[in-house]
């Protein structure tokens, strides 16, 4: 089909990544929301999925282009769901993705129970004022290792040990992880509800 553009609100660049590889070969074109000078949407919401609508929503409102957007983050039993919608933030506005995995680790120094997953919301909205916004959701469960293994992905993924693959996400190819991971799963039901809304077949997502 025809090149279709969609801007995605994040300014993740390694969440960006995974995304056009999980669509490279949809027919859609992703346009990062930074390209186009969008102001990023405030995160307000109480779940993953009202934030992620917050950021597709704002993304739309100022391109007039149909949007896409997701919030994810890493839940730990142990810690009561947290860091939750916060994960970014774990350690602080300012926190980089080794303060998070620092304080996590910290906080589960004595924890023998380390299950965990991360939850992916995803969305898509045809325009700002959309009523009927697309959404879909994914999981990934595993544990939260002891220490640091591998340096590919990026956030928690060297301390997110899948028992099923036997290694931490950060010691994955991107092939191994998108179809592993809750963003790769709510991304690619995301993908079958746009080409469906838009009467397309087929897709290889």
């Amino acid at each position: 089909m025809a090149k279709r553009k969609i801007v995605m609100a994040t300014g993740n660049t390694g969440k960006l990544r995974e995304i056009e590889q999980l669509l490279a070969d949809t027919g859609v074109a992703v346009i990062a929301q930074s390209m186009l000078d969008v102001v990023p949407a405030e995160e307000t919401g109480d779940t993953f999925v009202e934030n992620a609508l917050q950021k597709a929503r704002n993304a739309a409102e100022q391109t007039g282009l149909p949007a896409m957007a997701d919030d994810s983050g890493l839940v730990v039993d142990a810690l009561q769901g947290r860091p939750g919608i916060h994960s970014a933030r774990f350690a602080g506005l300012q926190a980089t993705d080794q303060d998070n995995i620092d304080k996590l680790l910290d906080a589960l120094r004595d924890v023998t129970e380390r299950s965990a997953h991360f939850h992916c919301a995803a969305v898509f909205v045809r325009h700002a004022g959309d009523e009927q916004p697309l959404i879909a959701q994914g999981r990934w469960y595993g544990e939260i290792a002891t220490q640091q293994q591998g340096s590919a992905g990026f956030g928690y993924d060297p301390v997110f040990y899948d028992p099923k693959l036997n290694r931490c996400s950060a010691e994955m190819t991107a092939a191994e992880k998108n179809t592993r991971s809750h963003r790769g799963n709510a991304v690619r039901e995301l993908c079958h509800l746009i080409l469906a809304d838009w009467g397309v077949s087929g897709g290889s997502v």
